[in-house]
């Protein structure tokens, strides 16, 4: 049986050969390719959220199972709860991971200690302006981080409500924790993983543990099919270019993923969260996802406010998802409670000017008095649904939404003096009138550049009121939504793309000189140039004249500089492999027969260069596939320019040993590193 996202739904439950051991000591090094922990939560009447296990044990310190546990609950205050005797619903939360945690090698510099921490970006001037060297540095630390900054708590939490009981009922939560924003994986894992806890208890965790063990690594950007009792997951990771980056995610990604290229495969996802359901989270508010899109990429602090965890984190995951193929820097957080210790300091701002950037998700209303002062405030949900597509369950069956929830009922409806009244008074109340009644609405001063797309809009399909229908309706909607919004995000990324392109050695020219540097970046000529030619015919359509203005906020704002220079660090190692290739496929002698002798001699160091450049990764045990042969190609290349030189120019150039050594073939050093059966067998594996 396949499960997956589209086809696995919590009411099919997953069978596991019970009598299979799975005592055997756990594998850690697989298991923490994908996860850190699984925990259990009881919510205890009298010592509040306590973990009951967690498993493997010792993954976590104290203040980590603490600000876990906090948000592995949803907010009682918010809470709009039916009587049935059984309810379900998954949610997730991201924390940072704090000093002193036993989850990664975190050195206490890495670990921001102030409102900076909330944003995840360098603080950079306002015009955004380096040379290379500057761009090299900064590649060089963006590929050298250990660890994640951030930890992804998913949550599968049953309240069961009891008469008998006291307050009526219980609750209990079963977290998966990981370094992975892979909701893709994660939520139809938990829709096996926690109905099967509340079934055999603690054997649950370990059996699940014994299949994630067995699965090979994550493979950003493939298809993976995850085997999970007698069912497989079958999902498609993120790509590279979207996930934070890591020590080795940098190496893997590619100028493919770079504007103003359109993916070709639409199965492929673009960005973090590609599964959570726009259409239906911002169904009373499509006309202002233009809004959101803006916002989103100049980096402005958003604040959204829902009735439930599973409606508040999905917000939060649409809107980051809406700016694919960008990775939005600024901080999100799916669901932010008072307990979360960087609460104090948000409560502590009085300048709404001065949030940090960030995607704050939020379910108690309290937040709308404590942070009165933050710039954009999104309401979504509905109180009376609970449902979180593909990843809920109440008392084995699909709840339907509530009725009135069709397109013809949204603000894509015609102008009348009541829907302008009701705009007005809206407005006129602020957020704070969603302390009497749950309304779907925006709070923002902001005036958007960018014109709602009404053909977009014109597109998409009234679900109706069959929840099979809905759901299906649903995927079409998304589709087209996130089609138009990565084409967007794309095409206003375009203009970039002079200053991310890797420079090929042109022909006949020799490859073995350092490549040129890519263009220097300077904002004013930027924005003068763009301002000459325009912003393209795509967003010429859907944008307003202050376009321009859209483009400065994004130089100031928090997502371009870390965008920038990691897409400008992409570009030089493209840039390095492809003059390394044209290095081990030139022919020598072209290249001479146009060289004078002092060029020869030039060209010769530079070989000489390149060569001991090679030999240093060989040495390390980063060497390339084609490393060996490259290698012997430039020995060759070498002796075959040195054997064209003036016999006076031979003799000064034997007096160094190490090229003598080459020259004349008994380059010790080479010849052992090559010959080494285990240096060939590593690049064989490569």
């Amino acid at each position: 049986m396949n499960a997956g996202k589209k086809s696995l739904g919590m009411s099919r439950p997953c069978s596991f050969p019970l009598n299979q051991d799975f005592t055997s000591k756990l594998d850690l090094e697989a298991f923490h390719q994908w996860v850190v922990a699984f925990c259990t939560i009881r919510f205890d009447l009298e010592q509040g959220q306590l973990i009951e296990e967690s498993y493997p044990p010792g993954c976590l310190t104290h203040d980590e199972e603490l600000e876990i546990s906090f948000n592995s609950f949803p907010d009682s205050v918010s809470q709009h709860h039916n009587r049935s005797s059984i309810h379900d619903c998954i949610f997730f939360f991201r924390v940072p991971r704090r000093h002193g945690s036993k989850l990664g090698n975190v050195s206490s510099s890495e670990i921001p200690q102030n409102t900076e921490h909330l944003a995840e970006v360098q603080v950079h001037d306002s015009s955004p302006s380096f040379n290379n060297n500057q761009v090299h540095a900064t590649s060089k630390s963006i590929s050298a981080g250990n660890t994640s900054k951030y930890m992804y708590g998913y949550v599968f939490n049953r309240q069961r409500h009891d008469e008998r009981l006291k307050r009526g009922g219980e609750q209990k939560s079963v977290v998966i924790l990981s370094p992975l924003p892979y909701s893709s994986v994660f939520r139809p894992l938990l829709q096996i993983m926690g109905p099967l806890y509340f079934d055999i208890g603690s054997k649950a965790l370990e059996n699940i543990a014994a299949f994630v063990t067995q699965w090979c690594r994550p493979m950003p950007g493939k298809h993976m099919e995850l085997p999970i009792g007698n069912a497989v997951l079958q999902v498609n990771l993120p790509p590279s270019h979207s996930l934070p980056p890591e020590k080795g995610i940098l190496l893997e990604e590619s100028t493919s993923s770079m504007a103003p290229f359109l993916p070709t495969n639409q199965s492929v996802p673009q960005g973090l969260f590609h599964d959570s359901d726009l259409f239906g989270t911002f169904r009373g508010l499509l006309i202002q996802l233009w809004l959101l899109w803006e916002l989103l990429i100049i980096g402005e602090p958003i604040l959204i406010i829902a009735p439930t965890p599973p409606q508040c984190c999905e917000a939060v995951a649409g809107l980051v998802s809406l700016v694919a193929p960008l990775l939005p820097s600024v901080d999100f957080r799916p669901y932010f409670t008072i307990h979360d210790p960087e609460f104090a300091i948000l409560n502590s701002i009085q300048d709404r000017s001065s949030f940090p950037p960030m995607i704050l998700g939020v379910t108690n209303l309290f937040f709308l008095k404590a942070l009165h002062n933050f710039p954009h405030v999104v309401s979504v949900g509905s109180p009376a649904s609970n449902r979180l597509p593909f990843s809920t369950r109440s008392t084995g069956r699909n709840p339907t939404r509530p009725e009135g929830f069709g397109l013809q009922q949204l603000s894509l409806r015609r102008f009348s003096p009541t829907n302008f009244l009701n705009s007005v008074k809206l407005r006129k109340d602020g957020p704070l009138c969603l302390m009497t009644e749950h309304k779907e609405a925006i709070w923002s001063t902001y005036a958007a550049t960018t014109k709602p797309d009404t053909s977009i809009l014109n597109r998409l399909i009234d679900a109706g009121i069959s929840p099979r229908v809905e759901e299906s309706m649903s995927v079409v909607n998304n589709e087209i939504l996130r089609r138009h919004f990565l084409e967007l995000t794309t095409n206003f990324l375009a203009p970039f793309g002079p200053y991310l392109k890797a420079i090929t050695p042109s022909e006949g020219s020799s490859p073995f000189v350092d490549p040129p540097p890519l263009p220097a970046f300077k904002d004013d000529e930027f924005l003068k140039t763009l301002s000459e030619r325009g912003p393209g015919k795509f967003l010429s359509k859907r944008m307003r004249s202050n376009w321009l203005e859209l483009y400065r906020g994004f130089l100031r704002g928090h997502n371009f500089m870390p965008w920038f220079q990691r897409r400008r660090a992409v570009a030089e190692q493209e840039q390095q492999r492809l003059w390394r290739q044209a290095r081990l496929k030139t022919n020598i002698q072209f290249v001479m027969a146009k060289l004078s002798e002092l060029e020869i001699v030039d060209c010769f160091n530079d070989i000489e260069k390149h060569l001991t450049a090679e030999l240093q990764l060989v040495q390390s045990g980063k060497c390339k596939e084609d490393s060996i042969s490259l290698c012997q190609k430039l020995k060759h290349d070498m002796r075959t320019l040195f054997s064209e030189l003036p016999e006076d120019v031979q003799q000064l150039l034997l007096l160094n040993p190490e090229k003598a050594a080459v020259i004349k073939g008994s380059n010790v050093l080479v010849e052992e590193d090559l010959s080494d059966p285990i240096i060939q067998a590593g690049s064989s594996v490569r």
